[in-house]
């Protein structure tokens, strides 16, 4: 799987199951923590989605706009991890 189709994939999972906005469409270079689109409660969920969807781990002081704060950011941390 391509960083594109992970993007796509999650994009797709944190409007259903996140933003509860299914006609959204998220950008990958979209700002999603930092601009307080995903909230602090919600980067819990946002890791769950993504270890269960492609089997890698997100630490918990990985869940910061820091280490990520888009779509590419993280799906890039995704494919380094799965390697």
């Amino acid at each position: 799987m391509d960083k594109n189709e992970i993007i796509e994939k999650l994009g797709k999972k944190i409007c259903e199951d996140i933003l509860k906005d299914t006609g959204r469409i998220l950008a990958p270079d979209e700002v999603l923590i930092s601009s307080g689109l995903i909230d602090s409660f919600s980067l819990v969920d946002l890791a769950l989605i993504a270890e269960q969807m492609f089997g890698v781990r997100i630490e918990d002081y990985e869940l910061n706009a820091d280490t990520f704060d888009n779509l590419e950011q993280l799906a890039e941390i995704i494919v380094e991890r799965k390697g």
